[in-house]
């Protein structure tokens, strides 16, 4: 994957954890931190794919780690934060990107409960899940920041899409009690509201539905994966020393419509 960022050393001797790391917003999110140079534990349940990413990133094992994690099991994320920490000696930056969209264009009567359990248990119970068992080790560690992935629609609706606005709503609101529970721990955590990003799966769509996608936002194009990793990066780092508990949206002006 092609990059536009700068290869900094920003995050030199600090350990990231990032969900959803596969593929997506995830996956350039933590190629970022790797060139800013953090070591980075990739998180997901496509194993597969996380360490081929890893490996690309660094063959010998010491900067770049895939860990398969199913974020909704509390058990099996915090035994990523430890294998992180293990390996990296400590845990100072994290991402929490996993969710999952679930059906498109389902009006409310129509969204079985497990069809919203599934968007719920991964897009905000994950989150949730992620945040309980970083925490403790990230204080362990001297302190750090964490981003939260929530959406362009997570502080306006979207039709069709009830399970996932209400999950990235969630994010916004456990983003900000968090932020204000460990503002002085030396902890900072905020959230990011990304608009319509060309991931892969989006770029699988039909070219006219990739049009009205990018026609949403008044800049007239989608997001690129780096414009969301050039975000989270800022967040994370010591730049943004002042701002915890923030939504900070990426979405091409989607919001101040």
């Amino acid at each position: 994957m092609e990059s536009n960022v700068f290869n900094t050393r920003e995050f030199d001797d600090r350990s990231a954890l990032v969900t959803g790391a596969a593929t997506g917003n995830g996956e350039a999110i933590a190629r970022r931190l790797f060139a800013g140079r953090a070591k980075v534990a990739l998180v997901g349940h496509n194993v597969t794919a996380l360490r081929a990413i890893a490996q690309e990133l660094d063959g010998t094992g010491e900067r770049a780690l895939a860990i398969e994690v199913d974020v909704r099991n509390e058990a099996a994320m915090r035994e990523a934060v430890r294998q992180t920490a293990d390996r990296f000696g400590g845990l100072h930056l994290a991402v929490n990107n996993a969710g999952t969209p679930g059906p498109a264009n389902t009006p409310i009567e129509a969204l079985a409960l497990a069809e919203w359990d599934d968007v719920i248990g991964t897009s905000l119970t994950g989150v949730f899940l992620s945040l309980k068992v970083e925490l403790p080790t990230m204080m362990a560690s001297g302190g750090g920041a964490i981003v939260n992935l929530s959406s362009a629609n997570g502080i306006v609706g979207i039709a069709g899409l009830a399970a996932y606005t209400a999950a990235k709503h969630g994010v916004v609101g456990l983003t900000r009690s968090v932020a204000l529970e460990y503002a002085d721990k030396n902890i900072r955590v905020n959230c990011i509201g990304p608009g319509y990003v060309a991931t892969p799966r989006i770029m699988e769509a039909p070219p006219e539905v990739r049009d009205a996608m990018a026609a949403a936002h008044p800049i007239a194009r989608l997001a690129t994966r780096e414009d969301v990793a050039e975000l989270t990066a800022f967040l994370l780092s010591d730049r943004a020393a002042f701002c915890t508990g923030g939504f900070y949206p990426v979405d091409g002006g989607y919001t101040a419509r």
